[in-house]
Order: C-alpha cells, then structure tokens, then sequence
C-alpha cells in the first residue's frame, strides 16, 4: 500500500490531468525543505482555466480525506497555491510562471525536475 504521500500525489496528478493542465513539473523538496515534500508545478491557459484546475485539485483532495491547509490566490488567478501538506501545488498561468521561475528556484544545482506529459 503507498504511503500518504503518494497517494496524494496519485490525486493531485489525476486532478491535473482531469482538467487538461499544461507543463506539469514535479519537484521533490524532502532535502531542500522541512515544509513540505513535493512541489507540483502546472499551467491554466486562462485565469478561469487556474482557477477550475486548482479548484479540482481541492476537491479532490477533500473527497480523499485530505482537505488543504490553505488556498491562496483563488481570486485573481493568475498563481493560484494548494498547500496539501506534504504536496504544494501552484497553479500558474505561463507569463506568470516563467516571471518567477519556481522550477529554477527550487532546482539549481539538480538535474532538471521531471516534466509530465500533458
């Protein structure tokens, strides 16, 4: 049976998925960070598009038993963050998310985060 951890990455990815997000990057943070595990990066084609995928997300996670600790972003949509716990997820529109560079941030010195097919 996996541990909490991957089965709520199994449920953040399913979400994605569901709702068509682009450019799904994972980043594993256990060495860089005490906050949390797992980083899960994507992309909404519109503000609307963040907004459904993330909200997805927290649905999901709810109906899984994991309801997140906290959503911030929801109304602008343009970042919108999903902290599950042991996985955060940002939900980004592309200008937004090549602006800040969170896969750069998070990975300097590393080999390049796995990204997703989607």
């Amino acid at each position: 049976m996996p541990d909490a951890g991957a089965r709520l990455r199994k449920i953040v990815i399913g979400a994605l998925d569901d709702l068509k997000a682009k450019d799904v990057t994972e980043i594993d943070v256990r060495e860089k960070s005490g906050v949390t595990d797992l980083l899960v990066i994507a992309s909404g084609t519109s503000s609307r598009h963040v907004k459904s995928i993330a909200d997805e997300v927290v649905k999901k996670a709810k109906h899984a038993g994991n309801p997140p600790i906290g959503v911030e972003g929801q109304r602008e949509g343009e970042w919108v963050l999903v902290d599950l716990g042991d996985v955060i997820v940002h939900v980004m529109l592309p200008r937004t998310r090549e602006f800040y560079g969170l896969e750069r941030l998070w990975t300097v010195g590393d080999d390049a985060p796995a990204t997703l097919a989607g």
